[in-house]
């Protein structure tokens, strides 16, 4: 560092001559509206904090790479893809979902897992959770679903109501909400979690042949969940008790791992598999469709500036790389727009110009002005395509592979209506210790509600998954078991 010293400046790069006292008619006042240093750094300071996140408003991040370990380029041309030993840098944002940038780290919440891959090709982000599958199917739910786990708009606090009468009336959520009140709906720290990519993907390789695939982070540091009690210790003493364990073990230079695996499932199976494989409420079996290991994530280096980097990082399922497309998944199709929308309220019009989001490839469009546009804004070059100036034109080969869509335009739901053999199926291979402590989280989180008529509406369904399940919680808290139909 120079020893040469730094003079004081205001934004425009004058210097400042006094930032202890501002100017005043005499000794005591009033204040002169003409010290302009005085009202840049209070309009400033007004404006230092962004909207936050409508969800996934509280998180932490990190710099690192994905190098392949298995070539399946056979599957995709995605370039960062293509070779064994190929490693792409990174940078990840791992979050809360439902509380506001001050809240605890250590609640009952899915927990997102947002990863940005600076491919040569441009960006590519996944955009996923710590859980395989999620509440809801389709976009149009959204809205609603957040607003349940946000606070009520007359008592401004967490209304246990409002999540379980939504639950309750949306059966689809079930497997995830047994996910969510298991041991996993805890984790220790992020690093002691896997994450996944819970929607399906499209793979295409260079013959322009397509195969559905689902991304699996595994942790390489093993599973560790915190107790209830203990969280609920850590949200009072430390509620930035995950930010912290992040920050310290790169530190400290304990890289945190995952080993990524994917499911490949071939195109026409969509069509003849038990469950649709586009619906997010659903996983594939393992046994049909086992994991094939495609590389490893490693983190090792935190963030220099967390505003900078963590708070203005924006990702986006959209935001894909040619050989990786969208599915029908219902849920997606709604995120792809969404997510980017949010970011342009958020952040501003040329948010992936920032350097968090700014592609290592060089990018050429014809997008142009916008608030805080800081590059050169396309300087005098032609600002429309197709054009006869040699501006940047398009690349066929990297057009997305088409799939055959069929049916009438109509507000409809997916054909498959099982909402219970597989949140059954979860309950069931939990040992006899883990079922016990799902239904004791639910029963504790039941409590709270009101109606009668919402708990019984919900124990129904986890009679249907399974009696027991459904029995256990309905001693819980104290109500009729449901006839069996």
């Amino acid at each position: 560092m120079t020893n040469e010293k730094r003079y004081l400046t205001n934004s425009s790069g004058a210097p400042v001559g006094d930032n202890q006292n501002s100017m005043t008619a005499g000794h005591r006042g009033p204040t002169l509206i003409q010290d302009v240093h005085l009202l840049e750094k209070l309009a400033h300071f007004n404006r230092e904090r962004v909207p936050e996140r409508v969800v996934h408003a509280k998180g932490a991040g990190a710099h690192g790479y994905f190098e392949v370990t298995n070539d399946l380029s056979k599957y995709t041309k995605a370039d960062f893809l293509s070779e064994t030993g190929k490693k792409t840098p990174l940078f990840i944002r791992f979050s809360t979902v439902a509380g506001e940038l001050g809240s605890a780290d250590t609640v009952r919440d899915p927990r997102g897992f947002a990863v940005k891959f600076y491919t040569e090709e441009g960006n590519y982000d996944l955009v996923g959770n710590n859980t395989p599958v999620f509440f809801i199917r389709d976009a149009i739910k959204f809205p609603d679903f957040i607003h349940t786990q946000k606070r009520n708009p007359a008592t401004h606090l967490k209304d246990p109501n409002a999540v379980w009468d939504f639950w309750s009336l949306s059966p689809e959520s079930l497997h995830q909400v047994t996910i969510l009140h298991s041991d996993r709906g805890i984790p220790a720290t992020y690093r002691h979690m896997d994450g996944f990519g819970s929607h399906t993907f499209k793979w295409t390789n260079a013959a322009g042949e397509s195969v559905w695939v689902k991304y699996h982070f595994k942790t390489n540091q093993g599973i560790k969940n915190l107790d209830p009690e203990l969280a609920a210790k850590l949200a009072g003493e430390n509620p930035d008790y995950h930010i912290q364990d992040l920050y310290n073990s790169i530190d400290n230079g304990e890289y945190p791992e995952w080993t990524v695996y994917v499911q490949i499932m071939p195109i026409e199976d969509a069509n003849t598999y038990r469950f649709d494989p586009f619906d997010v409420t659903k996983v594939w079996s393992h046994k049909d469709y086992p994991l094939i290991e495609l590389g490893k994530m490693v983190l090792n280096k935190n963030p220099e500036n967390y505003f900078a980097e963590v708070e203005q990082a924006t990702f986006s399922p959209g935001t894909l790389v040619p050989g990786i497309e969208p599915s029908p998944d219902k849920m997606l199709q709604g995120r792809l727009f969404a997510y980017s929308d949010a970011h342009r309220y958020r952040v501003g019009a040329n948010h992936q110009a920032l350097p968090i989001n700014r592609s290592h490839a060089e990018v050429n469009n014809y997008q142009r002005d916008g608030q805080m546009r800081f590059d050169e804004n396309g300087g005098g070059s032609v600002n429309y395509e197709p054009n006869s100036f040699g501006g940047p034109g398009e690349v066929p080969e990297s057009k997305t592979a088409a799939y055959e869509v069929s049916g009438f335009a109509d507000s409809v739901g997916y054909d498959h209506h099982d909402h219970y053999t597989q949140a059954g199926d979860l309950y069931r291979l939990m040992s006899e210790e883990e079922r016990t402590r799902l239904v004791n989280n639910i029963v504790e989180g039941m409590k709270p509600v009101e109606k009668d008529e919402i708990k019984m509406r919900q124990i129904e369904h986890f009679y249907k998954a399974d009696p027991e399940y459904g029995t256990r919680v309905a001693e819980g808290l104290g109500l009729p078991v449901p006839v069996k139909a």
